[in-house]
C-alpha cells in the first residue's frame, strides 16, 4: 500500500514564507570575555547587567532589514536563565539588574509582538553546572518544567529551538517532552529535536544544498530515521561573525561582508531553506552597531536586486511556463517558486532562453526541486522569452515566476 504524500501543516508553510530571521545568543556569558562551550569557568551573577538593554532596538533593525521573525537565547549551554525561572537559582532574579525584578525573554517576547515579527525561543537541555548529577528522569523533570515555564507566561509562542549538543550523556523521554511542548502550544513549530516541524542541514554557516528537498527520511544530530518520508523543511543557521555566537569585543574584524551575506542568502533562501543570522548584543543589551549596519546593508542589497522584476507576461502550459519579456533584454537571473500546499511535485526542471539570433530555444539552467523559492543564477544572456520546463506530478503549480537582470556592484 502506497504510503500518503507528505504535505506541509499551516504552521511550517507560515515558517517557510518568513524566509529571514535573526538569532539573538544574550545572556551572562555576554559579560564573560573569553568563554567557550563547556570550559566550565565561573560566570557570577552580578556580572549580568544589561543597564540599557533595549529590544525595540533590535526589531527596528531587524525589520528594517527584511527579517520576519527573531529567536532568542533562553538558557545556553551555561545554565543561566534569562527569565526569572523558579527552577533555578542561576536566573535574572538574582542578578543587579532591574534589582532582580528583570526578565530578557518577557521584553523580547512583548517587542516581537508590537512589530509584527514571529517569536521564537532557544532552549539548550544541556548545560554544565551540577544539572550533570541529576538522573536522567530528574534531568527531563527540569528540561520540562523550564519549557513550561517559556510555554505558559508568555502568550504565543511561534517557534521553538531546542539544541542539543552536549546532550549525549543523558536519556530523554521524547514522548513526554513533545507531548508537553504540544500540550502547551498546540500551533507550535518545533526545530530539529525529537518530533521536527524544521530540520538542521548540518553547518553553522548558512548553506543549504544546491537541490535541497523539503521531503526527508532522517534529520541529522541528533540523528533521527522515519519510517516513512516526511516534510520538513530547512533552516540554515549562522554567525554574522566567525568566532562567537555570543557578543566579543575582539572579533569585531571578521564581521562578515555583505558579499558573503548574499552568498549564502542564496545558498539558503534561494534553495528552499530559511537563512537565520546571529548577532550578539552586547554589554549595554544593544545590537553592535558595525553588526546592524552590515544587516542592513545586507537588507538593501537583497532588496536591489530582487524588488524590481523585469516587465513579463507568464502564460501557463502543461509542464511549466512560458515568460515573454516585454522587449529583449539582459537577464541573469530567474525566481521560482512552487505551491507547497499539496506537497512537493517538482522534481526537476529545466530553462530555455530564445530570442533575437537565438533561433532554437538554449538550455541555460537544469536543477531538481523547486520548493517555497528557488533563485536561478547563470551568466547574463539577452533572451525575449523563457521557458520553464518541470517534470512534475499532476497538479503542480508554479507561483509568480520572476526574472531579473541583477547588475554587479562593488562591495
Amino acid at each position: 500500500m502506497a504510503m500518503p504524500k507528505p504535505v506541509p501543516t499551516e504552521k511550517q508553510l507560515k515558517v517557510m514564507d518568513w524566509e529571514l530571521g535573526v538569532f539573538f545568543h544574550f545572556g551572562i556569558r555576554t559579560f564573560y570575555e573569553g568563554h567557550k562551550d563547556w570550559d566550565n569557568k565561573p560566570m557570577p551573577l552580578e556580572g549580568f547587567n544589561p543597564s540599557e538593554l533595549d529590544c525595540e532596538q533590535w526589531m527596528q533593525t531587524i525589520q528594517a532589514a527584511g527579517a520576519k521573525y527573531a529567536v532568542l537565547v533562553c538558557k545556553h549551554h551555561d545554565g543561566f536563565a534569562n527569565w526569572p525561572s523558579k527552577y533555578t537559582e542561576y536566573a535574572v532574579h538574582n542578578t543587579p539588574w532591574k534589582n532582580g525584578k528583570g526578565d530578557v525573554v518577557r521584553e523580547f517576547v512583548g517587542t516581537c509582538r508590537k512589530y509584527g515579527v514571529g517569536v521564537g525561543l532557544y532552549y539548550s537541555p544541556a548545560q554544565w553546572d551540577n544539572k550533570k548529577a541529576l538522573t536522567s528522569k530528574e534531568y527531563n523533570d527540569y528540561f520540562i518544567d523550564q519549557l513550561s515555564e517559556l510555554l505558559t507566561n508568555y502568550g504565543k509562542i511561534d517557534y521553538l529551538w531546542l539544541d542539543g549538543c552536549g546532550s549525549d550523556d543523558f536519556t530523554f523521554e521524547p514522548d513526554r517532552i513533545v507531548g508537553a511542548i504540544r500540550r502547551l502550544q498546540p500551533e507550535i513549530c518545533l526545530f530539529h529535536m525529537f518530533d521536527p516541524d524544521t530540520r538542521w542541514t548540518g553547518n553553522e554557516a548558512g548553506y543549504s544544498y544546491v537541490d535541497n528537498s523539503n521531503v526527508v527520511r532522517s534529520v541529522i544530530s541528533p540523528d533521527v530515521d522515519f519510517e516513512a518520508e516526511r516534510f520538513i523543511p530547512a533552516e540554515c543557521p549562522c554567525m554574522m561573525r566567525d568566532v562567537n555566537w555570543f557578543y566579543s569585543e575582539y572579533d569585531v574584524n571578521t564581521v562578515k561582508s555583505v558579499e558573503e551575506l548574499v552568498g549564502m542568502y542564496y545558498y539558503s533562501v534561494g534553495n528552499s531553506a530559511n537563512l537565520l543570522i546571529n548577532i550578539g548584543p552586547d554589554r549595554r543589551g544593544l545590537l553592535p552597531e558595525i553588526d546592524s549596519q552590515r544587516l542592513l546593508a545586507f537588507g538593501d542589497e537583497i532588496r536591489r536586486r530582487f524588488s524590481n522584476p523585469i516587465s513579463a507576461a507568464v502564460t501557463p502550459t502543461a509542464n511549466g511556463c512560458e515568460i515573454n519579456l516585454t522587449e529583449e533584454r539582459l537577464i541573469n537571473h530567474i525566481v521560482l517558486r512552487e505551491d507547497l500546499r499539496q506537497g512537493e511535485k517538482i522534481k526537476s526542471f529545466e530553462i530555455y532562453a530564445r530570442g533575437g539570433r537565438i533561433y532554437n530555444k538554449v538550455m541555460i539552467y537544469s536543477g531538481k526541486y523547486v520548493g517555497h523559492k528557488r533563485i536561478v543564477t547563470f551568466p547574463p544572456i539577452k533572451a525575449s522569452e523563457v521557458i520553464v520546463a518541470v517534470n512534475a506530478e499532476d497538479g503542480f503549480q508554479l507561483l509568480e515566476p520572476r526574472v531579473f537582470y541583477v547588475k554587479p556592484t562593488c562591495m
